[in-house]
């Protein structure tokens, strides 16, 4: 591997003398020589081990140099290594000696690679706080000044995170000194050191004395908001957020809302849409005067701005925006200077721009009160609940609850049932299946009446769609609807349009009626199953597709607990019986796997093969179950054992099945 130690320059190179405790470093060494890249990176991520084995004294004099030397590797091997590092202190000898960790991570803040440089950041910021006073301005001030000052963009980005770790605990001649390498990079030739300053200029104004943040960082933010990168003035505009935070309401009106004004109105999109994406927070970091006079007419022109994605980035804000605004006059600030910009997007030519203010628009209306809701914002509603793009649609209805808060589900239901239609009976399945996961909660709001008014036809319409998971969600939702409705409910309404499914001509949806009783059941209570349901699961055990009549066994499995013994044992042990010689595989096996549960629960049911009544051998109850004979078993007395059907079986070897007992337990 190119940059490796050669022979007898590494820490391993004792181990000809033969020493056995050099063994272990020589094996890293081996692996990191290794051309394959996993062995090198399992040796990397086997340091903290090595360095145990080798203590603290060699792992300081002899593997932090060698890895320093030999820094030159896959950039998932250096992200590794970068990583270790970082939780390298109480290895090398605790606090002390954490400055032997910085010239490997040096190395590794200057590599090409982002993620691995990042990384690299990262541990230095965290060692940084285990170094004392003397100790960082000996050993990681130096560093920070060389990774400022060199060659290479990669080592000038790297130094840009590290100035707000170092500056509070340094004294004031080297703060200065810092102050002014930063101010260097925030001009530096090459963009993407620029970029790093910028992203960096929030963090590091904080920990400035604040004659400081207003005579250098300010001036600063002015430069970077004016770059002629555009990548560079939108990380501008995140430090705004900060710097605001520090100032003064004179001096940020003085100091930073001009950029500010020229930010919103700057000539890349991308700079506007950080500056729509950050508002709440500019909003709450410049207060309430200076919103009212700046920032209000600033959003006015985000919400109409000529470009889409600023658009919906703003009218993502719009809730927290009027939330955020002065309670006093709040109301007279948003129908006056908000909601007419709002009126526009609801008409956006972009499904982006209205899909986003209808996940938020909702919640207008506990600030805005019953009669301006009525007034003003209904109408909005139902308007985006007519649009054209489904998810429009769904991201009202999905906030429904907010409204119903205020005005209460009538209001809306004559305009709000049309759309709720079109969107069950969409082209697309998947706007078929997000309506249905919103129907509980319609049902809540909408009451028992209104809901079997206007929507229980189209519940049970879902049930008979052609997509499986449709149909599969239509039951679940059942299941809730009688949750939350009771049970009583259920029997009058639900229970009968469900059980005449089993006489639809398409196998699918009889066996979407099992599926239902399988739901239903332990949501309706025994009664109900037992007299309504029950006769239809075991009718249902004569079908001619043999999908059904296993499914017909699953469903006696599912709903046997519910059942009482009599039921059991009276109407569904002959059907149980008959499946268990059916002439379909499949069926035989799942209805062993009823009669297996089934059984768990009545200890002293039989169930014959073929109507068989054999007296039982004494001490032995009547407890059967069918399973494949064994060559000279006998079948009076053994254990119970269920049967695991194999479908590759014969019918000559299934044919074969006799009775076997369970063993009594005796007093």
């Amino acid at each position: 591997m190119a940059g490796a130690a050669g022979p007898g320059t590494g820490p391993g190179a004792a181990g000809g003398d033969g020493d056995d405790s050099l063994y272990p470093i020589a094996v890293l060494i081996d692996e990191l020589r290794n051309e394959d890249v996993q062995l090198r990176l399992n040796s990397i991520k086997k340091l903290s081990t090595i360095a145990l084995a080798l203590g603290v004294e060699r792992t300081r004099t002899e593997l932090l140099p060698f890895l320093t030397d030999t820094i030159y590797d896959e950039d998932e091997v250096l992200l590794a290594l970068a990583e270790q590092l970082g939780n390298f202190t109480g290895l090398v000898g605790g606090p002390d000696f954490a400055h032997c960790l910085l010239p490997p991570l040096e190395s590794l803040a200057t590599v090409e690679e982002t993620v691995v440089r990042d990384k690299a950041v990262e541990s230095l910021r965290q060692i940084s706080q285990e170094h004392t006073p003397v100790a960082l301005e000996a050993h990681f001030v130096p560093l920070v000044k060389r990774l400022a000052s060199g060659d290479w963009f990669t080592s000038r980005t790297s130094a840009c995170g590290l100035f707000s770790v170092c500056y509070p605990r340094a004294s004031n001649a080297v703060k200065a000194e810092i102050r002014q390498h930063f101010r260097s990079l925030c001009s530096d030739d090459t963009p993407m050191v620029r970029r790093a300053a910028a992203s960096k200029l929030g963090e590091f104004a904080k920990v400035l004395e604040l004659d400081s943040v207003k005579s250098e960082i300010v001036p600063l933010f002015t430069n970077l908001a004016s770059d002629e990168q555009d990548s560079v003035r939108l990380l501008a505009v995140e430090a705004c957020v900060s710097i605001a935070q520090l100032l003064s309401q004179d001096d940020l009106e003085v100091l930073v809302m001009p950029t500010l004004r020229q930010a919103a109105e700057d000539k890349s999109w991308r700079v506007r849409y950080m500056v729509a994406d950050k508002f709440s927070e500019l909003q709450k970091a410049v207060g309430p005067k200076i919103t009212l006079n700046d920032l209000i007419p600033a959003f006015q022109n985000l919400l109409k701005d000529c470009e889409a994605e600023v658009r919906a980035a703003a009218a993502h804000k719009v809730k927290e925006l009027c939330e955020n605004l002065p309670i006093e006059g709040r109301e007279t600030i948003i129908m006056n200077q908000v909601l007419p910009y709002i009126k526009e997007l609801v008409s956006d030519t972009n499904q982006h721009v209205k899909s986003a203010l209808a996940s938020v628009i909702m919640g207008l209306s506990t600030i805005l009160g019953k009669e301006n809701t009525i007034e003003h914002l209904l109408p909005l509603f139902l308007a985006q609940l007519k649009d054209e793009c489904p998810e429009v649609r769904l991201n009202i209805i999905s906030n429904l609850d907010c409204v119903n808060e205020v005005i209460g589900i009538r209001q809306l239901s004559q305009s709000l049932l049309p759309a709720i239609v079109e969107l069950a009976e969409d082209a697309k399945w998947r706007v078929r299946l997000a309506i249905i996961e919103y129907m509980p909660l319609l049902a809540g709001q909408l009451g028992v009446e209104f809901f079997d008014e206007k929507l229980n036809s189209l519940c049970m319409a879902w049930l008979v769609d052609h997509v499986y998971a449709i149909r599969e969600a239509a039951t679940n939702n059942l299941m809730k609807l009688v949750q939350k409705f009771g049970t009583e409910w259920a029997q009058n309404t639900i229970v009968p349009k469900v059980l005449v499914m089993a006489d639809d001509p398409n196998y699918l949806h009889r066996m979407t009626t099992l599926f239902c009783i399988n739901a239903l059941s332990e949501a309706c209570g025994q009664e109900i199953t037992t007299k309504q349901m029950l006769p239809i699961v075991l009718k249902m055990a004569g079908d001619q597709v043999a999908n059904v009549r296993f499914n017909v066994a699953k469903s006696l499995q599912k709903i046997g607990p519910i059942l009482d013994n009599d039921a059991l044992q009276v109407e569904v042990k002959p059907v149980l019986q008959k499946l268990g010689q059916d002439q379909d595989m499949d069926v035989k096996y799942f209805a062993q796997e009823a009669i297996s549960a089934v059984a768990q629960r009545l200890r002293k049911l039989d169930f014959p093969v073929k109507g068989s009544e054999e007296p039982s051998a004494p001490g032995a109850d009547k407890n059967h179950f069918l399973r494949p004979r064994g060559p000279g078993e006998d079948t009076g007395k053994g254990p119970a054992h269920q049967l695991h059907v194999n479908t590759r079986d014969t019918l000559a070897q299934l044919g074969t099945a006799e009775l076997v007992h369970f063993s009594r337990s005796r007093d």
